[in-house]
């Protein structure tokens, strides 16, 4: 694994991927805030303040380098400047060089391909920029959109496990997805899934 600092936002065909800033808040609240958007996550609803809070920290993190470094991006539309969600890189394992990925848009915004843009690009930083070997996704097996992008950019079900996590009072399942660098190179040698 190569060591990154986040410098440059990164650009796709209609998506900037870059730092959050205090723009932002509005935007990432009006989707923080929505119980059907925090259904499928660990946190509750969020506040103003909170994602204030959560915005400031985030913009801190830019760099990339040893397990448990978290890299956390504002998805915005370069057409009109709109933060239409986020995603995140985690180091998992410096040592074996994995990362897990992650995303959250606004309701608005889905099926039109936005998120998978922007799941690929972190699938580009993981594999082509630092080198990763594995990138795993885990979610809510009842996050059927979540479950579809795995499956689109490429990620297959390596794990179900049932009632592992507490989340908000409930014991919830996980599904794990991954992909390899190998596979990923494959896929992009024939063609499929480029942001």
């Amino acid at each position: 694994m190569r060591p990154y600092v986040f410098t440059e936002p990164i650009t796709t065909a209609r998506l900037r991927l870059r730092l959050m800033d205090s723009a932002d808040v509005d935007d990432i609240h009006a989707y923080q805030s929505r119980e059907d958007v925090c259904a499928h996550l660990l946190y509750s609803p969020r506040t103003r303040d909170e994602v204030v809070g959560k915005v400031t920290g985030f913009a801190k993190r830019t760099r990339l380098e040893h397990t448990g470094d978290v890299l956390q991006l504002a998805v915005e539309r370069i057409e009109d400047g709109r933060v239409l969600g986020e995603v995140c890189v985690t180091i998992r394992s410096e040592d074996n060089a994995t990362a897990d990925i992650g995303w959250v848009f606004h309701p608005a915004f889905h099926g039109r391909g936005y998120a998978s843009e922007a799941a690929l690009a972190l699938l580009e930083l993981a594999f082509g920029t630092l080198g990763l070997h594995r990138v795993i996704a885990e979610l809510s097996p009842a996050n059927t959109a979540s479950v579809k992008l795995c499956r689109r950019i490429g990620m297959r079900e390596e794990a179900h496990f049932v009632q592992d996590v507490l989340v908000k009072g409930r014991w919830e399942d996980t599904g794990v997805y991954a992909i390899l660098h190998g596979e990923w190179l494959a896929a992009r040698r024939n063609g499929h899934r480029r942001a």
